[in-house]
């Protein structure tokens, strides 16, 4: 019988997480680490990298630090670099940064788009040629990007973020289909509502909180940790077989179109 709890274990593999300073990068650095991968953790904000890779190495993991914008193609190719030099071999690479300028397309800048674009499709695709360069000539790695569940679904103001979130997808599915015999899968995640640092100005604002909390069929926030398991399955061996998707760790965002109505009464 299949072994399937070694399917999980990342035991000798290697990783990067770009966007490790916090939040879902930050998990997922943490979920990949217990799960005993060695884990480049890596960010615009190096301290903040630093002090993951301390964490993770002060609970007994493998990790070290880099700073690296992903807005910046120099940057991701310089960490690829590194961390071909510091592993010989990559075979976990993860990036989560994403830009969102809240505004109607109608005050959309040139600028604003110009940040949105570059840093959520000019970055992914970076990142996506600077380790794919890798790992198509060692036949094999996890390539995983974040897209998001505006992908799919939108409220005003988010136009331009959802449209680069929905690209990620296409982009996903592309890119898998040019490096799958090569043996490397290509897939993204794609949260809803996470609580991170950087949406905790939302609990100071109950009334949004709950709304987006309705949108969910647990009528909750997911934690970042719960991201980051789909993270951890993405690059496992467990999802050998999985690649050019977009797993969606969204608590049924998707699945349902919006808070109950109470028109149905509904086991408690």
């Amino acid at each position: 019988m299949t072994d399937y709890r070694k399917l999980f274990d990342l035991t000798g593999k290697t990783a990067v997480v770009l966007g490790a300073a916090s939040g879902i990068g930050k998990s997922s650095a943490e979920a990949l680490a217990s799960l005993g991968a060695r884990v480049l953790c890596a960010d615009r904000t190096q301290d903040g990298a630093n002090a993951t890779a301390v964490a993770i190495r002060a609970q007994g993991g493998s990790a070290i630090a880099a700073g690296c914008d992903a807005a910046d193609r120099a940057d991701v190719e310089a960490l690829a670099a590194k961390a071909l030099a510091e592993f010989q071999r990559i075979d976990i690479a993860v990036t989560t940064p994403g830009l969102n300028i809240r505004k109607a397309v109608l005050d959309y800048t040139d600028e604003d788009l110009d940040r949105v674009i570059t840093l959520n499709i000019k970055g992914t695709v970076w990142f996506f040629q600077a380790f794919g360069r890798i790992m198509v000539p060692q036949r094999g790695g996890s390539l995983i990007a974040c897209s998001s569940v505006r992908a799919v679904t939108i409220e005003p103001g988010l136009a331009v973020y959802g449209s680069t979130k929905a690209a990620i997808g296409l982009l996903v599915k592309g890119f898998a289909s040019e490096v799958g015999r090569s043996g490397v899968r290509v897939n993204a995640i794609a949260p809803s509502i996470a609580e991170t640092a950087l949406t905790g100005p939302f609990k100071q604002r109950p009334d949004i909180y709950n709304l987006y909390a309705g949108h969910t069929v647990f009528n909750r926030w997911s934690s970042a940790d719960e991201v980051a398991t789909a993270v951890a399955y993405l690059a496992s061996d467990a999802a050998s077989y999985v690649s050019g998707s977009t797993l969606f760790v969204d608590g049924g965002w998707t699945a349902v179109d919006g808070p109950p109505t109470g028109l149905t009464q509904l086991a408690r």
